[in-house]
């Protein structure tokens, strides 16, 4: 059995896209330092996230997936498995995306598929979750958003997927915010959903966010790593920083689910039109 060290990063990002490489830099080389096998940066960290919530007319600088900047992170990664955010340029459309990198180049990619308020202003939206093969394990990404929707992680941990990513630019509640950001209800939800899609898919949750603020967003940073029990082991709280922990990616896995497997006791006859669109759900509105 062999043991992999995953670390999940709370740190800044914006327009200044040198500025973004520096701090990645600096952030791998610590992280190759503490010999860790996956790290993953937040949404959007190729040059910030968008400035407002309600819209940003710049937006980050779009990349195209093959561009220059992509091939920098593949190379800064090295024998590493580095996850990252950016703006991704498809020709036709922009999508808030996730590429997933080592030294010999694309892993995999994914483009958000959920978006708050306006970010459609900005971005085009992803239509798929995948999960696929790294050499740290099976790995399957979400951005943001996406994690509020029990669907996406368990659609990717019925694809196999032992680790998933999450990598956000999650801020701090826009009204009634909390003076102490560790108490903000924002930062709650946050948390809670890390655990809820660790635990429901008994799988390895990896959590990278934005700290600092960035416009008009104040990030709740929390970084961390939650085991396949929803348990978290290491988190960076509201600051700055590295969550890094150490697993058996298999063992855990087969532990948490060797009594009560979540994924092996599921009744798909019960419950086949799920999420199809097939059933109106009434909503009450409070």
């Amino acid at each position: 059995m062999s043991k992999i060290r995953l670390a999940a990063v709370a740190a800044p990002f914006d327009r200044d896209l040198a500025g973004d490489f520096a701090r990645i830099e600096r952030i791998i080389g610590q992280a190759r330092a503490d010999g860790i096998g996956l790290l993953a940066f937040p949404e959007a960290c190729l040059g910030g996230y968008l400035a407002d919530l309600d819209g940003d007319a710049e937006g980050p600088p779009p990349l195209r997936l093959d561009s220059p900047e992509i091939l920098r992170l593949s190379a800064l990664a090295g024998e590493m498995v580095v996850v990252a955010g950016y703006c991704e340029d498809a020709g036709d459309k922009l999508y808030n995306s996730a590429v997933c990198v080592n030294g010999d180049g694309v892993l995999g990619n994914h483009r958000k598929v959920h978006q708050p308020l306006s970010e459609d202003a900005s971005y085009g939206a992803g239509s798929s979750f995948a999960a696929f093969d790294t050499p740290v394990g099976r790995v399957g990404m979400m951005i943001c958003y996406d994690k509020a929707f029990p669907e996406s992680a368990r659609m990717l941990a019925l694809d196999g997927a032992e680790i998933g990513v999450c990598i956000s630019a999650w801020p701090g509640s826009r009204t009634n915010s909390a003076a102490d950001l560790a108490q903000d209800r924002w930062k709650r939800r946050f948390d809670l959903l890390d655990r809820a899609r660790a635990l429901e898919n008994q799988i390895i949750w990896v959590s990278a966010n934005h700290s600092g603020t960035f416009g008009s967003l104040r990030f709740v940073a929390s970084a961390k790593v939650v085991d396949p029990g929803g348990d978290v082991v290491a988190d960076t709280g509201v600051a700055e920083g590295l969550a890094v922990a150490e697993f058996d990616v298999a063992q855990a896995l087969d532990t948490a689910r060797r009594s009560m497997g979540h994924l092996r006791d599921r009744r798909p006859e019960v419950y086949p039109d799920f999420g199809n669109g097939e059933r109106e759900l009434a909503v009450t509105t409070y």
